[in-house]
């Protein structure tokens, strides 16, 4: 196991990791936690004297600099470890809420019963108490100043902690997000057919999975160049974007191929979706660099559609949805295929 530091280390190794990634330029994303987070531990010299050269250097860490250093020096630990410690440190940022809460009403209310205290006994001169009563009378005071600092420092601990738990959330979002398209990425996609197989019910129509591939997607880079292909496959997202809502979600599979899992659509509405997703595209104009370049067209995609059959494994409900998008494919491209359901096995 990688880290073994006990929850209180980890919290203070937490402040003292986010503290130095709010300074840099890179964002707040798993890869820069994990080498800060080190960093501060001290459980990796080699990474310590690659950051501490980076920022003699330049003075900041991008993004760039920060995934290449975390590439060569914390490459055991893996997009799914990151996740896990995402989770841990929003379950540690809650605590740490719930504490500087609960500590705050607990010395709100101290100082309350003080306060009455010290009112009550306010009306009497220091030299007509018993004696010892003025020296606690002083000390009721001043036990009452502290408890007013001691809450004004828990209410700035309970905001720290609730921006911690904005950034760990933010952070753990931009793991399962593709950069390109603001679609999900392949490991946002598998966690979400996960539990979309998971819920499925026998009783309700779906799960249904589309997969769609970008049409002759090489002769467009060698044709236009890559920075016109980025542009399609980002305008691809788009249109999956503003057309695939709710519980369903639409993910970037890999490279110019994409994914949509729609969790409770039958069958003749994934087919009916998977049509109008195909016609936008085919509608669609790219522009080729600048406002005054020309609009391309002639962009099209092929889509594969499954719906999912009840004890069918994910890898192969993706492999039907596959094969029926192949078979689109070699049907001619720019049109949509309906993956057939598995035969029951006539020797059971």
């Amino acid at each position: 196991m990688r880290y073994r530091h006990s929850t209180a280390q980890s919290a203070e190794y937490l402040r003292l990791a986010l503290k130095r990634m709010a300074q840099q330029e890179a964002s707040l994303h798993p890869a820069s936690y994990a080498i800060w987070y080190e960093y501060v531990a001290g459980i990796n010299p080699d990474l310590q004297v690659a950051i501490d050269s980076r920022l003699t250097v330049a003075g900041r860490l991008d993004d760039e600099t920060t995934y290449g250093l975390y590439s060569r020096h914390v490459a055991g630990l893996d997009a799914q470890a990151a996740l896990r410690i995402g989770d841990s440190v929003s379950h540690l940022v809650d605590q740490v809420a719930e504490s500087a809460v609960a500590a705050g009403d607990h010395a709100g209310r101290f100082g309350s019963s003080l306060e009455r205290w010290g009112e009550s006994l306010s009306g009497a001169s220091d030299a007509g108490l018993v004696p010892g009563l003025a020296d606690i009378l002083r000390g009721t005071r001043d036990m009452q100043q502290a408890i007013n600092t001691l809450r004004g420092r828990l209410d700035e601990s309970t905001r720290e902690a609730q921006q911690l738990r904005q950034e760990v959330v933010r952070a753990r979002e931009e793991a399962l997000i593709d950069a390109l398209t603001g679609l999900a990425n392949r490991k946002g996609f598998d966690r979400a057919l996960s539990f979309c197989m998971q819920e499925a019910s026998t009783d309700a129509p779906g799960p249904c999975l589309l997969m769609i591939d970008l049409d002759h997607f090489k002769r467009l880079n060698d044709g236009h160049g890559h920075l016109f292909g980025d542009r399609v496959l980002a305008t691809i997202g788009q249109i999956l974007r503003a057309n695939v809502k709710g519980k369903d979600t639409a993910a970037r599979y890999g490279g110019e191929e994409f994914a949509v899992i729609l969790p409770q659509t039958p069958r003749g509405g994934a087919v009916g979706l998977a049509e109008a997703l195909r016609a936008m595209v085919a509608n669609c104009r790219v522009r080729r660099g600048g406002s005054n370049d020309a609009l391309i067209g002639n962009i099209s995609v092929s889509i594969g559609v499954a719906d999912h059959v009840a004890g069918e494994s994910a890898a192969d409900f993706i492999g039907r949805a596959d094969r029926a998008l192949y078979a689109a494919k070699v049907q001619g491209r720019n049109r949509v295929s309906l993956a057939p359901r598995p035969q029951p096995d006539a020797g059971k």
